[in-house]
């Protein structure tokens, strides 16, 4: 199985150095030195890791062959893609590959269905899973113990137990009151994606 583990971002420095949303749960073993990748364009890669360093909460990645800037500017929004056993399970029991998260349907404790996860946005602080509603709408749901109560993925589910105002469909109105802005985000969820993420999956 092949999963996309981070897009490459902007140059760093004049030395070939890039900047990556990480995509996966799990950098230290996708993206560390000697990794070899597959790349979206195909045209780009395969791309080997050289090096990598965490520079002001963002991981720095240097690519075999890259030396300058104009290479690396080169691979801007380039798809880095890991070869995945898709039989694999992470070490704790407690935790869960982007792709076994994706396409689950989201039910709160008393059945009331509430969408589909579509992705999973890995912040600085916390994973959210981006769940689509039946109207299509996206509600933005906190992979905490406290909202999400368990996954089975037998039943391909996520049951969660929302604080008010995370999933209800209220009026547009004081944003102070209800905790969403006017696009209908949870004002907690605008305020992490105003820090950048950090990307996710794998």
């Amino acid at each position: 199985m092949q999963l996309v583990v981070a897009r490459i971002g902007r140059a760093h420095g004049i030395k070939g150095e890039v900047t990556v949303e990480v995509r996966t749960d799990e950098p230290e073993l996708r993206l560390g030195p000697g990794a070899v990748l597959a790349t979206d364009p195909a045209s780009a890669g395969p791309l080997t890791i050289e090096t990598g360093r965490v520079h002001s909460g963002r991981l720095l990645l240097r690519f075999a062959g890259v030396r300058d800037r104009t290479g690396a500017e080169a691979l801007r929004n380039t798809l880095l893609i890991a070869d995945v056993d898709p039989d694999e399970q992470p070490e704790d029991e407690d935790e869960y590959y982007d792709h076994q998260l994706i396409d689950l349907d989201v039910v709160t404790a008393d059945g009331e269905e509430v969408g589909r996860i579509t992705e999973i946005a890995h912040l600085p602080t916390q994973d959210l899973f981006v769940v689509e509603r039946p109207d299509g709408s996206e509600v933005y749901v906190p992979f905490v113990a406290e909202i999400v109560t368990a996954i089975d993925l037998d039943e391909q589910r996520a049951v969660i137990d929302p604080p008010p105002g995370l999933i209800d469909d209220r009026a547009a109105g004081d944003e102070a009151a209800d905790g969403r802005d006017a696009d209908g985000r949870d004002a907690s969820v605008r305020d992490a994606e105003a820090g950048g993420t950090s990307g996710g999956e794998a």
